[in-house]
């Protein structure tokens, strides 16, 4: 009868073989390779994505709270299939009473709005446009083409006009925060925006409920329309500063452009100060460009202190007809953000950020990286996130890292956070986890901000609770059913300590970091699934990791090992090793001799194919004393009683 296995349990009369045939057997992944997506995890020779380019006009009525909006959509259908309609992302709509989301997360969006309201809805094609009524549905509107739009490479413009209220506090991610000097405005989900057609699912018409998001890439050119006495910043890069900034704050920004330290562009002497303004009445239009992104927002308020300091990146060719724009590290925030652990240091965490991220993985592909001091909703966007301004010291240093982290994961790398929200959370608190070993000689480190790991800061015993939870979902289910209590631990923990075991434990940071970069730049601007990387991991490393895959990912098995016996032999000491767990992780053997030394032995993973028990002879003539499995706790073992043995 073979041992108890953690996970499920083994059929009683299942044997070790059996087991392990079951551990190693070959695995189905959910998406078969094909012309659009190869075997080896690579996009495939046919690989094709739509593209939707967008010119967008807003004005914020600050009496109202209402943002009013005009925009054209440029849409390029790159795909193989006519198509004779399209879906468009309604995002407010989370806000309407009766809206899908307040049954499934109500916690997410407590306050109520109107919703998004459509004013005009037009197909413009050869320059003229035809007025269509659109079916809506929930957070999702159809709008049904008057005559097909062909494939690989044809274009057609939408046109919308729509307005809806900005919600207030929190308000789930888009938000008006009160302050002592006036209001923040942090605008996000703010525009209707093109749904995803792809090869896996056609249109991707998963509803908003209150998670995040999956969208297509293109330019940005947006203005936001705002009172005298506002400053706005946003994704990508503000392009009429002389329209908008007076002769001073254009001076200051230069002279950030060339400083490695932070240089105040709007003081907190200058937000009560009118004559810190270009204007003293009416509004101002902000234009801002952005290219090869997938959204924007923006922040807008009269409270802003402003800094900022040069990102040591090369600069980045400018779009066309427009001049060269030094990449800039930027917080604004309100006087109440300011303290030397407050937002004094916030510009220096996105530097580092940055900076360390385009070195370690990939260049960050934009002009600006924005932290905005308002409600603290913790939330990325492309070229800005949404922090909190009472946040301070390690908590400011963490959050600020991690949503600038999404950067890559999902900003440039384009994974379906509504439906695969590991690839996302979890692979950017992997990244963001070696960000807090570099920044400042280890400062802020290790990284356990209570959010990703919520104990002791040590992953192999944070990860316990989750290991020997019956109930705790896999990391394969999909986002929308993980509850909140889960969210955390297995979306970012589990997903984060994986890519740690799979570097640290399994492949070694050469060989994890060569493939990671390469996963990175085959599928930047892309839209990777979780077989892309299953299969691109596998291939570039060299590593057939389907039992790594399969117990980490689809199921939530665990490591344990057991020293069942040891012995002394004539030529050394005799070892035999039992497995007891179903991840079967490379484990070291370490054995102590009499004289203060030691040696180690990683028994691989190839060890148990056939059986759970090996004997290992370790032949030298020096005395043993004990022998250790896992000495430096490196792997998630669930018991841990049985590991050492001594002479």
């Amino acid at each position: 009868m073979s041992p108890a296995y953690a996970g499920e349990p083994p059929a009683p009369t299942q044997t070790a073989p059996e087991i392990m045939r079951d551990v190693f057997a070959p695995l189905t992944l959910p998406d078969a390779p094909n012309r659009y997506r190869s075997g080896s995890g690579l996009p495939g020779p046919d690989y094709w994505q739509n593209r939707a380019d967008y010119t967008i006009q807003a004005r914020i009525d600050t009496a109202t709270h209402i943002l009013h909006g005009d925009e054209t959509i440029t849409y390029t259908n790159n795909s193989p299939d006519a198509l004779d309609e399209l879906w468009v992302q309604l995002d407010q709509n989370i806000y309407k009473d009766g809206a899908r989301s307040t049954f499934t997360n109500p916690e997410r969006h407590p306050r109520h709005t109107d919703g998004v309201t459509i004013e005009h809805v037009g197909i413009v094609v050869n320059g003229h446009e035809t007025i269509v009524t659109p079916t809506i549905s929930d957070t999702r509107m159809q709008v049904r083409l008057p005559a097909d739009l062909q494939g690989h490479g044809s274009k057609l413009k939408l046109h919308v006009a729509w307005h809806h209220t900005i919600p207030g506090v929190w308000g789930g991610r888009t938000a008006v925060t009160p302050t002592k000097d006036g209001d923040i405005y942090e605008v996000a989900q703010w525009y209707p925006r093109m749904a995803v057609y792809d090869d896996k699912r056609g249109w991707d018409t998963l509803p908003f409920l209150g998670q995040e998001f999956f969208l297509d890439y293109g330019d940005f050119d947006y203005a936001v329309t705002v009172p005298w006495n506002f400053t706005v910043v946003g994704s990508g890069a503000l392009t009429n500063p002389a329209d908008v900034l007076t002769a001073k704050e254009r001076d200051r920004l230069a002279q950030a452009s060339k400083s490695d330290t932070r240089v105040m562009i709007r003081t907190a002497k200058d937000v009560t100060d009118p004559a810190s303004h270009l204007a003293r009445s009416g509004e101002k239009t902000w234009h801002f460009h952005m290219t090869n992104t997938r959204d924007v927002s923006f922040a807008a308020s009269p409270v802003f202190v402003w800094d900022a300091a040069r990102i040591n990146l090369p600069p980045l060719p400018p779009a066309p007809g427009m001049k060269p724009v030094p990449r800039l590290a930027m917080s604004v925030y309100p006087r109440e953000g300011i303290g030397p652990t407050g937002w004094d240091r916030s510009t220096e965490y996105v530097k580092h950020a940055i900076e360390y991220f385009s070195q370690q993985w990939f260049e960050y592909p934009w002009p600006n990286a924005v932290n905005l001091g308002g409600h603290g909703a913790g939330m990325e966007y492309p070229g800005i996130v949404f922090d909190g301004w009472d946040d301070k010291g390690v908590a400011l240093f963490f959050i600020t890292t991690h949503e600038l982290g999404h950067g890559w994961f999902p900003m440039i790398v384009g994974t379906n956070e509504r439906r695969n929200a590991f690839m996302d959370e979890g692979f950017n608190t992997f990244i963001d986890a070696y960000a807090s070993q570099h920044f400042n000689h280890g400062e802020f480190a290790p990284k356990q901000d209570g959010e990703y790991a919520p104990k002791t800061g040590r992953p192999a015993e944070d990860i316990l609770s989750v290991l020997k939870d019956p109930q705790a979902p896999t990391l394969m289910l999909p986002s929308e059913l993980v509850s909140e209590k889960y969210r955390h631990p297995v979306t970012y923990f589990k997903s984060a300590y994986g890519l740690t075991l799979l570097r640290e434990q399994i492949l070694g940071p050469d060989r994890f970091d060569a493939a990671f970069r390469r996963y990175i730049k085959s599928w930047a601007f892309k839209h990777p699934g979780p077989s892309d990387f299953f299969r691109f991991m596998s291939s570039e490393t060299g590593e057939d990791l389907t039992w790594f895959w399969r117990g980490w990912y689809f199921e939530n098995w665990s490591p344990d090992y057991a020293i069942d016996s040891l012995s002394r032999a004539p030529d050394g000491i005799r070892v035999t090793v039992r497995d007891k767990g179903r991840l079967l992780l490379p484990v070291t053997l370490r054995i102590d001799y009499a004289d203060g030394t030691h040696a180690d032995r990683v028994i691989p993973t190839e060890s148990w194919y056939l059986h759970d028990s090996i004997d290992i002879t370790v032949a030298g003539s020096k005395t043993a004393t004990r022998v250790t499995l896992d000495p430096d706790h490196a792997l998630p073992e669930t018991d841990r009683s049985d590991d050492q043995r001594a002479f």
